[in-house]
């Protein structure tokens, strides 16, 4: 995944998808990724950096803004909800929780129990404990551990999810107005983390790609979208180049927001974001002298 932002720099991220075949282990540990930053100058490789996290985290900050913008800040949300338990959830839950304090309950759901989801609860409970955290898993709603996946999901004013899904994961008719959602893991087009009506109830939807969701995000190819439905993040704000400063577009977020009853952000990853983020780290390890630098590599 090749990218550039003048004057920020160039980076290259390899990221590996474990098949449905790969050690259990392996599938646990999520999506393997590196990234490449070169020096503009000589063409060489300026830096090597471990992008598993950094992806969450980019993917995590777009979200949040997106949230920002859309969902009304008074009052604050109190009830969040997630489906999955990767390195996605993680970061969109340490991020979003830190963000709203308001927020006091957390659900869950994942398709299965286990050390994951465990490691996961432990992470966000120590750091956040004043928030009540529920896990389930999807297929037992309400059978074995007492949570209902339509209350749950009804209660909530943020809805994150993060799966391979190939089917929704909950109808329409579960979420009451006024939810906002950030749909993050649906990259093919046979992979629906929503239906069709829910598409739908949003009018426009929020997306950090027009071109990227049309070609990959199952949701809206099955919805039918076109880009007159979609609204790029960036679009959001007013760009004065000359004093490299953004400003909100407020007419625009309210006309997005009086579309329909719910508000969805709908993310399949830009390369723009790991281009930033990525040298943003490269220049505070060089400002801190953090890391490994081996002197001789391009000699």
């Amino acid at each position: 995944m090749p990218s550039r932002v003048a004057p920020t720099g160039t980076t290259m991220k390899a990221v590996a998808v474990p098949t449905a075949t790969a050690p259990q282990d392996v599938k646990e540990r999520g999506l393997p990724a590196s990234t490449i930053v070169v020096d503009e100058r000589s063409g060489g490789v300026k830096a090597m950096v471990n992008a598993r996290n950094l992806t969450a985290l980019r993917n995590a900050a777009g979200s949040l803004l997106a949230t920002r913008l859309l969902l009304p800040s008074n009052p604050g949300p109190e009830t969040i909800v997630a489906f999955g338990a990767g390195a996605q959830i993680q970061a969109h839950l340490s991020v979003f929780l830190a963000a709203y304090p308001s927020i006091r309950s957390c659900t869950i759901f994942n398709r299965s129990l286990g050390p994951r989801v465990d490691k996961l609860c432990d992470l966000i409970g120590r750091s956040f404990p004043t928030v009540r955290i529920t896990v389930a898993a999807l297929s037992n709603d309400d059978k074995t551990t007492g949570v209902s996946l339509r209350e749950e999901v009804g209660q909530a004013d943020i809805i994150i999810a993060a799966t391979s899904s190939t089917k929704p994961l909950f109808p329409s008719d579960y979420v009451r107005p006024g939810t906002h959602l950030c749909l993050i893991g649906s990259y093919k087009p046979e992979m629906h983390e929503i239906d069709t009506a829910l598409v739908k109830r949003a009018g426009r939807v929020v997306v950090d790609q027009k071109s990227a969701c049309l070609h990959e995000a199952g949701e809206l190819i099955a919805a039918g979208c076109t880009e007159t439905d979609l609204v790029e993040l960036g679009q959001l704000y007013d760009y004065a180049g000359d004093q490299n400063r953004w400003t909100l577009r407020g007419d625009k977020t309210e006309d997005i927001r009086a579309a329909g009853d719910i508000t969805i952000f709908k993310s399949v990853g830009v390369g723009v974001q790991d281009v930033v983020i990525a040298c943003a780290v490269v220049q505070r390890a060089m400002e801190e002298g953090i890391g490994h630098v081996i002197e001789d590599y391009d000699a």
